[in-house]
């Protein structure tokens, strides 16, 4: 698990997140509209749709709120259009960056995404130059509590997953984005509940930071671009030590 998603985590545990419940909900509407659109409003024939679907839940989204994102998708309500497009640039200690918009003015998310990089004396990267160090897969993350370790390896593996790791207190499950879908009924069917489940981009190579204050101009960069309203999703490569992973917590 990259540094940055280990904090993400921890950031969830101690509550951090719940200020940003009701943007994560407006997110995660837009990309169930999308795939909607896309791929039409029937989860079982939509796998992007299922998947979104699965993401929503997991953040505790009322049903409401998702089956009005995906009406709007499929047309029966109102809506607008919105234009996926992908930044991608380096912070500070070479650290790849990947930002993903969803964006209904290309125009007004190009400037205030550019604005974000200025004020952190970064620049936007060559097409490519980062998103090919990053791999999209299906993560999963289970908590280890109360649920025995080679029973859970046995149901992943057999739904189609790739790997299935421990980090501490919390399983992280790889898959295929195409099976993400078939493992998640596979653990629901086991009563075992995910706390995550989403397609993500996951790095090649991580890059190691041992400076407590590198990670944390890198998180106050990450942080700045996840709180646009028309970001969806912001991936580094970061590796935080344990020592600055310890140090980064007790000051959270």
């Amino acid at each position: 698990m990259s540094g940055h998603s280990k904090w993400k985590t921890i950031q969830h545990k101690k509550g951090a997140a719940d200020a940003k419940r009701g943007k994560a909900f407006s997110k995660i509407g837009k990309e169930l509209t999308v795939v909607a659109k896309r791929g039409g409003s029937n989860p079982e024939t939509n796998p992007s749709l299922r998947t979104a679907i699965l993401k929503a839940k997991s953040v505790n989204m009322p049903a409401d709120n998702i089956d009005r994102a995906i009406k709007k998708g499929a047309g029966e309500l109102g809506g607008v259009t919105y234009d996926e497009v992908t930044y991608e640039g380096y912070a500070g200690g070479g650290i790849g960056v990947l930002v993903f918009v969803l964006t209904d003015n290309k125009n007004r998310a190009a400037a205030e995404i550019r604005h974000i990089f200025n004020r952190h004396n970064r620049d936007f990267a060559a097409v490519g130059s980062v998103s090919r160090g990053f791999n999209r897969k299906g993560q999963i993350l289970v908590d280890a509590e109360g649920v025995e370790e080679d029973k859970l390896m046995e149901i992943v593996l057999e739904a189609g997953a790739d790997d299935m790791t421990r980090e501490e207190d919390q399983f992280e499950i790889i898959t295929d984005p195409q099976t993400l879908t078939a493992v998640c009924d596979a653990l629901e069917k086991a009563g075992i509940k995910a706390t995550s489940a989403e397609v993500s981009m996951l790095p090649l190579s991580m890059v190691p930071v041992n400076d407590k204050s590198v990670a944390a101009d890198v998180l106050r960069f990450v942080g700045d671009l996840e709180d646009n309203d028309d970001v969806q999703n912001v991936y580094t490569n970061m590796e935080m030590s344990e020592a600055v992973m310890e140090e980064m917590e007790k000051s959270a």
